[in-house]
């Protein structure tokens, strides 16, 4: 067993029972934090929060949710704003589906939105505030390459984290006076199990394109700790993001004028 060699608080990871999130726990576990895990399966929290005691020293708590239920989310909200300990979320949980948005199951497409976007919104908003009134804390938002790319996968998913790449960018500009830091990661294909609860098989990919989730997760926090807002676990020039923002920022005193652009003053 290793003993931390400092507390850092608490952290609280939704989607925690496998994969990135799984992840997470242990790396955070590595570094002081204890640990609020958040899932679906609970044997699965279970087992993972054993090894973590043993292995790390911690607390380990583990809470049985699901957050495209109403009344499972209002409970990680509600013990998210009540519990003083809680430094960092680790917004992580999210689903995704394969095939065209023509056709697609309404119900599934729902569920989706319900997890990827409502419920990691109504999460950040409550440790926004809470971290905000403490004046310290974390927020970690997973969202994907997808956002930049959103021709390469599904249009919901893709959607769904556009979105949290966008609220991250706002809620950062929102509280950044507050002492919270906000940070959102886009990894790219990450051997999970993601991929197979959506139907598609990984094994026609190239294995060049798809990360290990150790290494996914480690270079996630390497950008947290150097104070990135927006992390690219893939991206090996990081000038190249920097030109997407300044490209933004280009367009930005040209989005809102008094009058349309010549192009569209067509005649008749």
């Amino acid at each position: 067993m290793t003993t931390p060699q400092t507390t850092q608080g608490k952290a609280l990871i939704t989607g925690a029972s496998s994969g990135i999130g799984a992840t997470y726990a242990e790396r955070l576990a590595r570094r002081g934090y204890d640990l609020l895990l958040v899932a679906r399966d609970q044997q699965r929290l279970e087992q993972l929060a054993t090894q973590l005691r043993a292995g790390h020293g911690i607390k380990v708590e583990v809470l049985k949710a699901d957050l495209t239920q109403a009344a499972d989310l209002r409970a990680v909200e509600q013990r998210l704003s009540s519990d003083a300990a809680i430094s960092l979320l680790v917004n992580n949980a999210g689903v995704a589906m394969n095939g065209h948005l023509a056709g697609a199951d309404s119900d599934k497409v729902d569920a989706m939105i319900q997890l990827n976007v409502v419920a990691l919104t109504h999460l950040s908003a409550v440790a926004a505030t809470t971290f905000s009134k403490a004046g310290r804390g974390g927020i970690i938002n997973l969202a994907s390459v997808v956002a930049l790319i959103p021709e390469m996968f599904n249009a919901v998913y893709s959607a769904s984290k556009a979105y949290v790449l966008s609220l991250t960018q706002t809620l950062n500009h929102e509280i950044a006076a507050s002492g919270v830091r906000v940070q959102a990661v886009l990894p790219g294909l990450t051997r999970t199990e993601i991929w197979e609860r959506a139907g598609i098989d990984d094994s026609g990919l190239d294995p060049r394109m798809i990360m290990e989730v150790g290494e996914m997760v480690d270079a996630a926090l390497a950008g947290f700790d150097q104070g990135e807002l927006v992390t690219i676990p893939s991206l090996p020039d990081v000038a190249d993001w920097q030109a997407v923002v300044q490209a933004r920022g280009k367009l930005g005193p040209n989005l809102s004028r008094n009058e349309a652009a010549a192009r569209y003053k067509v005649a008749g």
